[in-house]
């Protein structure tokens, strides 16, 4: 069976499995912990020790505890991905065997947030690394037993890509012969000024 908030695939078995997990939880303690998750997918990270005092008349398990947080992540991302309305998400978790009760707190805290969760997923998806640091040098090799052709110039370079997802900085190192850098030079050169006609 297709479902929406998986866009129109098949429900992830995972996801299946995690249902009868969720169906533990009262309506009440379920539109906390989804209020929980939304915070987290809005960048404010989530507390698992009140998640898992939230869930404790659940007799959750640690693992049951980051398993359900990480189906609602799921549900509630992908459906504001594929911009679910709040009536098309509560019928189709009820097919999945999610309680109604359950489903209503799920879909209220969906609905209620919707454009913010839209909002984040656009920020976050098709970035880009950027580039945070570059060094060059040239080096000149005079004489080599290995090179039959000397007197040429080679251009060494180190670019620090930084991941928009973590900020974490990966170096990247190559070297290029004098031809080639300038070549190089030349695209990012044209690249640069495609870029700045289109703003």
């Amino acid at each position: 069976m297709k479902f929406r908030f998986c866009g129109e695939l098949d429900c992830p078995d995972w996801i299946l499995a995690e249902i009868s997990i969720l169906a533990r939880l009262t309506s009440v303690k379920m539109k906390l912990l989804c209020s929980s998750v939304v915070k987290d997918i809005l960048g404010t990270g989530i507390d698992y020790a009140k998640v898992t005092k939230l869930t404790s008349d659940a007799k959750y398990e640690e693992l049951d505890v980051k398993a359900a947080v990480a189906a609602l992540s799921f549900i509630l991302s992908s459906a504001a991905k594929y911009s679910v309305d709040g009536t098309s998400l509560d019928n189709e978790l009820q097919q999945l065997g999610l309680p109604k009760e359950n489903a209503n707190s799920l879909c209220k805290v969906y609905s209620d947030n919707l454009e913010k969760l839209q909002q984040v997923l656009s920020e976050k998806s098709m970035r880009v690394s950027t580039l945070d640091s570059v060094e060059w040098r040239v080096d000149y090799i005079m004489s080599s037993s290995a090179l039959k052709q000397v007197g040429e110039p080679s251009v060494q370079l180190k670019l620090g890509r930084k991941d928009p997802t973590n900020a974490s900085v990966t170096p990247l190192v190559f070297s290029v012969s004098g031809e080639k850098f300038r070549l190089l030079l030349r695209d990012m050169k044209q690249a640069l000024s495609m870029m700045e006609n289109l703003g």
